[in-house]
């Protein structure tokens, strides 16, 4: 289950890359205003160990921010409690992050490691606020820190307040323990739900206003039902009640705005000539998706050409 949460992770991330400044500014007390430049990098590592098969490790996420000054970053999300065992495994991609990226000068090496945090779903009161990694050497010790993010800190006003739109996915975990109390009490999980409807109002706010894309409070919403169906596995009530209110049936005018938003981005830097052909290409692509019921590939294809390509092909749209 842990691998499901990983992976809505680096999806989060990378759907809603123009929000993980803010979750940067919270973490490493950064200032970034949202217009910085996110590069990712790959997120496959080999560990190499003696006389063993090389190790295939994969990383959260692993990127630089270009703002004033480039820094890379390296992330981390686990949804198991606090393990000792977490840094060793920090310890290991950081390494192998600064020896992918080091430089060879004459008879030098080279190497930078990457500011480092783990967002952990779940915690209790072993769950430290920081970490520490120790390097001894003969030249000299040397140490960095590892911030540490509980999801448990962080309140809906919380959360967007400090733009942290990321968490919302996650926020379904502070509220774990009362499961049981939901399934059997109404006026409970009434609670919970009118606690959704709020988020689900507020995210639809902010795309009325500019402040987040129509596809990412897709992303953000669907991914909130998912996470809802995974850890409340058990819990119908909770699952239905989360998912309904946060993803609800989806609305052909939401992807349609999502599309148009795709029609701008590629069309709104000066390129006039074409702009009908490319709106009744995607016009087409739409209709196409809307009638084999893939709503979800309509609502992707609107921000990754790549994708978008890929199913002109499928669906001989040229």
């Amino acid at each position: 289950m842990s691998e499901i949460y990983d992976s809505v992770f680096r999806t989060l991330i990378n759907d809603c890359k123009q929000r993980l400044p803010f979750v940067l500014n919270e973490v490493f007390g950064e200032n970034y205003d949202g217009t910085e430049t996110v590069t990712f990098h790959p997120n496959e590592h080999f560990i190499s160990r003696y006389d063993e098969p090389d190790d295939k490790r994969i990383t959260d996420t692993n990127f630089t921010v270009a703002g004033k000054i480039t820094k890379e970053y390296h992330l981390e999300c686990e949804s198991s409690k606090y393990s000792s065992q977490m840094l060793v495994r920090i310890f290991e991609y950081d390494a192998q992050i600064a020896l992918d990226h080091s430089r060879v000068e004459k008879n030098c090496i080279k190497v930078r490691f990457p500011n480092t945090a783990v967002l952990y779903l779940r915690s209790s009161r072993r769950t430290p606020d920081s970490m520490k990694v120790v390097i001894e050497t003969p030249g000299g010790t040397f140490s960095y820190d590892v911030p540490v993010m509980k999801m448990s800190d962080y309140s809906a006003d919380d959360i967007f307040r400090k733009k942290l739109y990321i968490l919302l996915p996650f926020y379904i975990f502070n509220f774990e323990k009362k499961f049981k109390k939901y399934s059997k009490n109404k006026d409970e999980l009434k609670q919970l739900t009118d606690e959704y409807e709020k988020i689900s109002l507020r995210l639809q706010q902010l795309t009325q206003s500019g402040e987040i894309t129509s596809f990412e409070k897709h992303t953000i919403s669907k991914l909130s039902g998912d996470v809802a169906d995974q850890i409340a596995d058990g819990f119908e009530q909770v699952q239905k009640g989360v998912h309904d209110t946060m993803c609800g049936p989806i609305i052909v005018t939401e992807a349609r705005e999502i599309l148009e938003d795709g029609i701008e981005i590629g069309f709104s830097r000066g390129e006039a000539k074409g702009r009908a052909e490319g709106e009744n290409k995607l016009g087409a692509l739409f209709r196409a998706l809307e009638e084999a019921g893939r709503k979800d590939d309509a609502f992707k294809a609107a921000s990754d050409a790549e994708y978008r390509q890929k199913l002109y092909k499928e669906f001989g749209i040229e």
